[in-house]
């Protein structure tokens, strides 16, 4: 009852006129920031924090804007993964998957109003989580050591070729390069500089969005270039838009196991919405018994991530607000804004700050029902893009791209990168080479690489500690098993197949 009572005392807080007004134009923002392809939660939040300064806001106000952002974020990224091919953000990768495709069928309407209805499933009830399992969740971080994490990134690696190619051998050529990707730059740990070839612009590495945003929204141009329009969303008739109550139903299992994913996740501090959406993703097409519909326009394909990332997105708070470590790097920008306003996360904050706690997880809730009642209606408007000319959509794409990119850097020497990656990813599409293991071996080799390195500076460089505990077992086990599972499952699936001729 003592929940309640404090909830009661948030939504106080948070249903003031102010806090209201700065909760739905939160959402609005961050849904348009998460729809153009390169900005993300995490720049979004940076770029808004001298708006609440300026504003005079104080730390209720400025976490109530900032939070409704971050999840509006979360719930636009979706939209031009699904109508372009081009993620919004690194957690709406997986949506294109099966988002994509969809489009291509003409059902860019049912799949962006899935895709709205799993992202509230998956926010609020990450959010209710976060308000009922707050601190004894908190509690199961300390169990992560170095060890557990690296066999957990292993995990993420081991089923990406059941997961974006035919080839488990091509995933896998796909995900060194992505790794190889990772290592450029300065050793974090002897300061020495690693495959630059000489070149001061490659010191701090090759930045994430230059290569997820030339891997997809160059390559698209390319692709649609030679194609000439053909296997392309653009143009696609697209029937009439319908709440897709079929679909919807029947994936409520999906989003139901989606956000338990996504929400443990968030929890794992350098985890994030990335790995939950991907776990959420691969763990829905395992149970799946039609296997083989994923990634050419299952439905259950777009809940799952979506339900997995908005759910991380909620996790990723609990470990910023009860042990001050942020959860990912949105919530690390949260951290600087609350340090900044001589707030202390940490488990005294609910009791030394219960107004600021329960006034954000009352403003949570608030923003997720303006989000469903934002996204869903508007999916005509959203669907309209796919009628925009070509001759319009594909500058007005590559214009965004590159102002993106510059505005973020400030380096022309992005751009051609970024064009570089665009002809990499073109090359591999003809090769029929998949470019999310490449994606997501950037996003996260060098954070596999460091809790290597730490768990062999704990375990004296024993690689036994690498298995000392059981949950890195557990991990390690579910990799292998991962990995060695599609080779069978493939071939036995297509058993009956040769009986059927």
């Amino acid at each position: 009852m003592e929940i309640f009572a404090l909830l009661g005392q948030g939504f106080d807080v948070a249903l003031t006129p102010t806090n209201l007004m700065l909760a739905v134009a939160g959402c609005i923002i961050g849904t348009i920031v998460g729809a153009l392809p390169g900005l993300g939660p995490s720049n979004g939040v940076a770029l808004l924090i001298p708006l609440a300064f300026s504003l005079g806001l104080d730390a209720t106000e400025s976490l109530v804007l900032m939070t409704s952002v971050y999840y509006g974020a979360m719930y636009g990224g979706r939209i031009s993964s699904i109508l372009l091919n081009v993620p919004g953000d690194e957690p709406a990768l997986m949506t294109t998957l099966d988002g994509y495709p969809m489009a291509k069928q003409g059902r860019a309407g049912d799949a962006l109003v899935l895709s709205g209805v799993a992202s509230f499933v998956g926010a609020m009830l990450a959010t209710i989580g976060l308000m009922l399992l707050a601190p004894l969740l908190a509690g199961i971080a300390y169990l992560f050591g170095p060890a557990e994490y690296f066999a957990l990134y292993l995990l993420a690696f081991s089923t990406l070729g059941g997961l974006a190619s035919k080839s488990q051998a091509k995933a896998v050529l796909a995900s060194c390069i992505g790794l190889g990707i990772a290592v450029i730059g300065l050793d974090n740990f002897s300061g020495m500089p690693r495959m630059t070839g000489g070149s001061l612009h490659l010191m701090d590495g090759v930045d994430f969005l230059v290569a997820i945003v030339g891997l997809f929204a160059v390559t698209e141009v390319f692709v649609y270039i030679e194609s000439h329009g053909k296997n392309s969303s653009i143009g696609v008739a697209v029937s009439k838009i319908t709440i897709p109550v079929r679909d919807i139903v029947r994936s409520i299992g999906t989003m139901l196991r989606s956000t338990v994913v996504g929400f443990i996740a968030g929890v794992l501090p350098g985890a994030g919405a990335s790995l939950g959406s991907f776990l959420a993703y691969s763990m829905e097409k395992a149970v799946s018994r039609d296997k083989d519909t994923f990634g050419t326009g299952n439905p259950r394909g777009v809940a799952a991530p979506e339900a997995g990332n908005n759910a991380a997105a909620g996790g990723a708070l609990v470990p910023m607000l009860t042990l001050g470590v942020p959860g990912s790097g949105t919530t690390a920008v949260l951290l600087a804004l609350l340090m900044t306003l001589n707030i202390t996360p940490g488990p005294l904050l609910f009791e030394e700050r219960p107004e600021v706690v329960w006034g954000l997880i009352a403003a949570l809730i608030i923003a997720n029902f303006v989000l469903l009642i934002l996204n869903v209606p508007m999916v005509k408007l959203f669907v309209k893009i796919l009628s925009v000319p070509p001759w319009v959509l594909l500058p007005g794409v590559t214009m965004v791209s590159f102002v993106g990119i510059y505005s973020l850097s400030g380096s022309s020497f992005d751009l051609v990168l970024m064009i570089a990656f665009g002809a990499l990813g073109y090359f591999l599409r003809k090769l029929d080479i998949p470019t999310v293991p490449i994606i997501l071996g950037i996003l996260l080799g060098n954070h596999m690489e460091d809790s290597l390195r730490r768990a062999m500076i704990v375990g004296d460089g024993e690689w036994q500690y690498l298995f000392s505990s059981p949950i890195s077992i557990g991990l390690w086990t579910a990799a292998i098993v991962g990995f060695v599972a599609p080779l069978f499952l493939r071939r036995f699936i297509r058993t009956p197949e040769k009986h059927a001729d």
